[in-house]
């Protein structure tokens, strides 16, 4: 009479992953591959290897590696356009509640996401696709402020060149903050600051 070796019992079989689960699980293997490793890292061989697929299934997500590059930052720029309208929304009504809102979802974000973000927007000079990829996300975003901060100045309007300003700050210190050059709550204060200071050199 034979007996079953539960011991030996054959492994159950991996569930199929459906294709937006793959999706998901790729953008997270190629989030820690950059965190771990570098975006230079990160090509479209060596994340399949690492996500345990065979290359098509990576050329059949993200078709090039520029586009892969190109969806992790729409992914950065999504959660934090989300970020940062929930904390809007439950700010105050003053222009300094919106002011640090903005200072805090903007450095919060990056930090949330860590040093791989910064890495991305680096590679995203690379190309001129990425470059566009990017410009368009920054247009969305400012154009988010402008509207935010308008009321704030009477007649006037906040300019183009102030808005510009105002982001590269953002992008220049949440930079130091991701890599401990400052701290997180230096960098929220400076660009609170910065806004503040934006909005009265506007205001009419």
């Amino acid at each position: 009479m034979s007996s079953i070796d539960h011991n030996h019992a054959p492994p159950l079989p991996r569930r199929r992953l459906s294709r937006e689960e793959r999706h998901r699980q790729l953008l997270d293997v190629s989030w820690r591959l950059i965190r771990e490793e570098g975006t230079d890292a990160l090509t479209l061989g060596r994340l399949a290897e690492q996500a345990g697929v065979a290359k098509p299934v990576v050329y059949d997500h993200f078709g090039t590696r520029p586009g892969l590059l190109a969806e992790l930052y729409r992914e950065f720029d999504d959660r934090q356009t989300a970020l940062m309208n929930t904390a809007l929304r439950e700010s105050g009504p003053a222009l300094s509640d919106k002011a640090k809102v903005m200072a805090a979802a903007y450095i919060g974000c990056v930090l949330t996401q860590g040093r791989e973000i910064p890495d991305v927007i680096a590679a995203l000079a690379s190309s001129p696709e990425l470059e566009k990829v990017k410009h368009e996300c920054q247009i969305v975003f400012m154009a988010q402020c402008k509207s935010v901060l308008s009321p704030f100045v009477g007649a006037g309007t906040i300019a183009s060149a102030s808005l510009w300003a105002m982001l590269g700050a953002a992008e220049t210190l949440s930079y130091a903050a991701a890599t401990g050059e400052i701290s997180a709550s230096q960098a929220e204060s400076e660009l609170f600051e910065i806004i503040l200071a934006m909005v009265a050199r506007n205001t009419c």
